[in-house]
């Protein structure tokens, strides 16, 4: 099986290079691309003639604007990445016969309640990055490939930044941080995104009737606040002598801390489908921000 991959370097296209590995021949892309094929989406041009030159039995689209408050600035951008990449990449599979599995979020949602969203549910996107992020979905959908829509929440790879280590790094800096405790979700790591992704495939390689749009994320949930304080009490527990100028963390509401773009209170996913589909197991997202931490302290 031949497969294409966009979007290689971000973090679940890092973890992706190495869970779709043993499932084919794997032709992995970024921005940069290889000699004549292309790896930036923002090319439409060019990427469906990428598509046409390879032929993939796969196409997995890792690429996305991801900045949420960049793209209240930018939208047309953030629309050619999130909405009209993803609709091309749709018209080529669907042409070619390839399965394409594409990344989705939960602020395709309000965030309202308290109730985990299931893929059924009324979306209400609050922002612009939303809004393109559900263009994708409804494009991908509308083109009739096959294909596998995954939904998730609060992505975090021990490559590159992340929350985790932001606060680890505050905590070294300053004696007080403040953060937010009205925001709910389960921090989901880019290594087990990656993994149930090639899980997926090898079961739709046998069972095509699986695919469609599942929702993914870590078992549990928790707030910014509680996440910060596990990773620090993590932290100081793996390394006894690590030296913290951090003597309070404090909740504060979102309300208290503006940025450009809306974010949703509620962030649960109900991953019902995903588990019984495709007879899987989601761990306690606490599993893979230990992992994390062992890595990267």
């Amino acid at each position: 099986m031949k497969i294409l991959l966009l979007g290689k370097n971000g973090q679940v296209g890092w973890e992706l290079q190495r869970s779709l590995a043993p499932l084919g021949e794997l032709v992995a892309l970024d921005r940069q691309g290889a000699p004549g094929l292309v790896g930036d989406v923002s090319d439409l041009d060019g990427l469906a003639a990428t598509v046409r030159a390879l032929r993939p039995q796969l196409i997995v689209n890792a690429a996305a604007h991801t900045a949420v408050d960049k793209a209240e600035s930018e939208p047309d951008l953030a629309r050619r990445l999130n909405a009209e990449a993803p609709a091309v990449l749709a018209r080529e599979a669907a042409a070619c016969g390839a399965l394409l599995v594409h990344y989705s979020t939960d602020y395709v949602f309000d965030g309202s309640g308290e109730r985990p969203w299931r893929e059924d549910d009324a979306t209400g996107p609050l922002g612009v990055y939303g809004r393109t992020k559900l263009e994708g979905e409804q494009a991908i959908a509308a083109s009739g490939c096959r294909h596998l829509i995954l939904r998730t929440s609060w992505v975090y790879a021990a490559r590159g930044g992340n929350f985790a280590k932001t606060m680890l790094r505050l905590a070294r800096e300053r004696e007080r941080l403040t953060v937010i405790d009205d925001q709910w979700g389960a921090p989901t790591g880019a290594e087990l995104i990656a993994d149930v992704t090639a899980q997926a495939v090898a079961q739709l390689r046998q069972v095509p009737g699986k695919g469609g749009l599942y929702h993914l994320a870590a078992a549990g949930a928790t707030t910014w606040f509680e996440y910060a304080k596990y990773v620090l009490a993590q932290a100081q527990r793996a390394q006894p002598a690590i030296e913290m100028k951090v003597t309070e963390v404090a909740p504060i509401a979102t309300r208290d801390y503006p940025t450009p773009a809306r974010r949703p209170h509620n962030s649960r996913l109900d991953c019902t489908r995903l588990q019984a589909a495709f007879d899987l197991r989601l761990p306690p997202w606490q599993d893979g921000v230990r992992r994390m931490l062992a890595e990267t302290l």
